[in-house]
């Protein structure tokens, strides 16, 4: 992807996009994919980074939902499992096989998983990736040797999907870039434009690095921007009613070892009635998630005191270690684009995670809700509007069948496997000069290739793009990341051709957004 190349793409301003789409996140990248698969020219616009937002603040699983089971919507767990199969199929450098175990202390607690789980993988059918079953006391100790003991009868093993959900974006971004399609970041919708009837004709967009506007047209106008999504809806009605209520999940960074061995543990009820996930990823363990209902929505949303604190306690009542405050090595917090419910109702909980799609009267198509799992049906689903906005009838979908940007079954060992097939071109790139095999930070084992890797050619513009998302060391440990960010910095800026001021400005937004990640 070249952004210099993509930013040229917008200067004609009688060129007419068949979909313009607002929105870089999960959402957004489902739709450039759908619509790019159907022979479409498609123009993506985020007015930050890809999955800046909610995003990559995901838990890191690809999963039918076995919490949506117990809630009875069986629709959607068919298709997120249909889904899971798929892009376990089609980015499988990203997405593979994670066993969990559910640690069972009662007889019910036996019978109620046991039965429950075997019915996710009878629904997953032909792409089940691994069988439920029970095992003893004595093997969940081996499996998890850090598990609470006292009264533990044994464990429930089931499989879902785990994956890298920022280089999952960048990867589906790259997809469709390649295949045509013109995606951009730092690139900010100012304003909608719309003819006599009150129709969506086009956009005013501005390059927020450039500082250049430049006016658009565009047959359909995707608003796929998440939480953000009243913002886009305000801008097209000035009175209309917010639909979307942001509620907060946050995860929290352990080290492996409060956990040991490579199985994940699920809670399936703590006090609040939520899931709690730990789950190995990166070498690390990733805790949470909790459900806090929040007012507005925010880019760098932060963790509460009382969120971090009933994660702690909650994964306390399952260690054999407990897990303090001065253990997390970062915090990360994520808004969910829930509907807003009810008057009186607070209970997010109990809302669907099924996306949904609305039609305004000026034909804005507005893409709400789902989740990453279902992110290629989403787009499917929105592109299915096509011909209802434009009268025009568009190639039957193709986006099940993509293969995604680096898809190769046989990923390079240890950290590179997250780039597929191109971790090759990386180790070439670092081959070419010898100092770009130099760790970026001593306790992980990423080199300064990858930042001019991520800077040439997965569009990184700034610090935080590549410290959070196209490396993820930020949310893997937060001090690292502010260790590393001088000479992460210096290196970009000598990639870019941009002075020690660049640098000093680059560094003050990192330190800003990175203390957000530590634990206070």
């Amino acid at each position: 992807m070249n952004r210099e190349e993509n930013l040229n793409q917008l200067a004609d301003s009688s060129r007419v996009w068949d979909v313009a789409i607002i929105g870089g996140g999960s959402s957004g990248l489902g739709v450039a994919l759908d619509a790019i698969s159907r022979g479409l020219s498609v123009l993506l616009l985020e007015k930050a980074d890809f999955a800046k937002g909610t995003s990559s603040r995901s838990t890191k699983l690809v999963h039918g939902g076995v919490r949506y089971l117990a809630q009875g919507d069986v629709k959607l767990v068919l298709e997120a499992l249909r889904e899971r199969g798929r892009l376990l199929k089609n980015a499988a450098h990203l997405a593979h096989d994670q066993p969990f175990i559910i640690p069972i202390y009662t007889w019910w607690d036996r019978l109620q998983y046991t039965v429950g789980l075997k019915t996710y993988d009878w629904m997953a059918g032909s792409l089940r990736i691994g069988k439920s079953k029970w095992i003893s006391k004595d093997e969940t100790i081996t499996r998890i040797p850090a598990i609470l003991q006292k009264g533990l009868m044994g464990g429930v093993v089931y499989h879902d999907g785990q994956f890298d959900d920022a280089r999952l974006a960048v990867a589906i971004a790259q997809t469709a870039d390649n295949a045509g399609a013109c995606i951009l970041n730092y690139t900010k919708v100012s304003s909608l434009i719309k003819n006599e009837s009150g129709k969506i004709t086009g956009l005013k967009v501005r390059d927020e690095i450039g500082k250049k506007s430049y006016q658009l047209q565009a047959k359909m106008v995707v608003n796929a921007t998440g939480v953000f999504a009243d913002k886009i809806l305000q801008m097209d009605k000035p009175d209309a009613p917010k639909m979307i209520q942001p509620s907060q999940g946050i995860h929290l960074v352990l080290d492996l070892d409060f956990l040991g061995g490579n199985d994940a543990l699920m809670i399936p009820k703590t006090r609040d009635g939520r899931v709690l996930f730990a789950v190995p990823w990166h070498g690390k363990l990733v805790v949470g998630t909790t459900d806090t209902l929040r007012e507005k929505p925010k880019l760098e949303p932060e963790a509460l005191q009382k969120e971090i604190d009933f994660v702690l306690e909650t994964a306390s009542g399952y260690l054999t270690r407990k897990p303090t405050r001065e253990d997390v090595k970062a915090v990360f917090a994520g808004l969910r684009p829930l509907a807003r419910p009810k008057e009186g109702s607070t209970k997010t909980k109990e809302i669907s995670r099924s996306h949904k799609i609305i039609r305004s009267e000026s034909d804005l198509v507005t893409l709400t809700g789902g989740k990453w799992t279902t992110f290629r049906k989403m787009g499917e689903d929105t592109m299915d509007y096509f011909e209802q906005v434009t009268g025009e009838k568009p190639k039957e979908s193709t986006s099940a069948e993509m293969s995604i940007q680096g898809n190769t079954t046989k990923p390079a060992a240890g950290h590179w496997g997250i780039y597929g097939s191109d971790a090759k071109a990386i180790k070439a790139l670092a081959e070419s000069n010898p100092a770009w095999k130099e760790k970026i930070h001593p306790d992980f084992p990423n080199i300064l290739a990858e930042v001019i890797w991520a800077v040439r050619y997965e569009m990184a513009v700034k610090l935080d793009d590549v410290l959070s998302r196209r490396i993820r060391i930020l949310i893997l440990d937060a001090q690292a990341a502010i260790d590393a960010a001088p000479k992460v910095a210096r290196l970009i800026a000598t990639e870019f051709g941009k002075d020690e001021q660049w640098i000093k400005n680059e560094l003050a937004d990192f330190l800003k957004t990175a203390e957000k990640y530590l634990i206070k």
